[in-house]
């Protein structure tokens, strides 16, 4: 089956739009982030410590919900930042894209190089495909509901290791701190057990970063939709699992936790985290 006539398996009348189209868009909007020049007078703060926008994650977020307007023309769209044609996924219960413009906006802003842009596209709140792309190393991961998922081309398949067996990741923002003692409890566990910790500053390419088997699990205790969307439906693709922290599913309304790894790495950390939240009394 050619990959822009996918069927929705849980709806065959349900076609996937020209995926191929969707990740051209998406690589020319890191090409928007890869080329910027960034001035002081182009950060602007947002509510909360430490969160940041800029002018590029305007630009590209205005430039994809245009582009894809194009391909999608009856598509909501739940973006991070508050542009024109912005729904955040209200306008129906049809097709929806979730944006993230620049996922590691303060990674981009320090030219750290490792952000992306992350988009995913939903039916009827369930997603159905994935798109995150780094600019700064050309690495492209895509997911497409019941056809796998892929790096550059190159189908991706996840090793069920266990958390003493590879690098255990971890994300965490100024802006949300909540139950930060009992996350950084968790995470000095994870330390003791895993071969090494790791946090890169974008949820959406150290979520990918599992299914490319770079890492065996990433936690986060509270991320927003567009942050995770499309780089669930890549997890879950290469044979990884993702959901909230207690076991139930991810939301695409409102923001929630997230634990996402191999199926064993996934328990274990669950395990690590009940317990330290009990210690806490929490």
């Amino acid at each position: 089956m050619e990959k822009d006539k996918l069927m929705n398996p849980a709806d065959p009348s349900v076609q996937i739009p020209d995926c191929s189209a969707i990740e051209d868009v998406v690589r020319r909007a890191g090409a928007i982030l890869k080329e910027a020049h960034l001035s002081n007078d182009a950060v602007m703060h947002k509510e909360g410590d430490a969160n940041f926008v800029t002018s590029y994650d305007v630009a590209v977020q205005k430039f994809l919900i245009e582009e894809l307007h194009r391909i999608l023309p009856e598509a909501d769209f739940f973006g991070e930042e508050e542009t024109r044609g912005n729904t955040r996924g209200k306008g129906g219960d049809g097709y929806c894209f979730y944006i993230d413009p620049i996922d590691g906006t303060t990674n981009f802003m320090f030219h750290y190089n490792f952000s992306c842009v992350s988009v995913g596209l939903a039916y009827r709140k369930r997603m159905m495909a994935g798109f995150v792309y780094n600019p700064y190393v050309d690495e492209m991961f895509t997911g497409i509901l019941g056809e796998g998922a892929f790096l550059n081309g190159k189908k991706l398949s996840m090793e069920n290791l266990s958390l003493e067996e590879g690098i255990a990741s971890f994300g965490c923002a100024r802006y949300n701190e909540a139950n930060v003692d009992i996350l950084f409890d968790t995470v000095r566990v994870m330390f003791q057990r895993c071969l090494a910790v790791r946090s890169g500053g974008s949820a959406a390419l150290d979520l990918c970063r599992i299914a490319g088997g770079s890492s065996v699990i990433y936690l986060e205790l509270k991320l927003q939709p567009y942050d995770y969307a499309a780089a669930s439906v890549i997890i879950e693709e290469a044979g990884g699992l993702i959901a909230q922290i207690d076991g139930s599913p991810v939301t695409l309304d409102s923001p929630c936790s997230i634990l996402a790894g191999t199926g064993r790495a996934v328990d274990e950390v669950r395990r690590i985290y009940s317990s330290c939240s009990e210690e806490s009394g929490f």
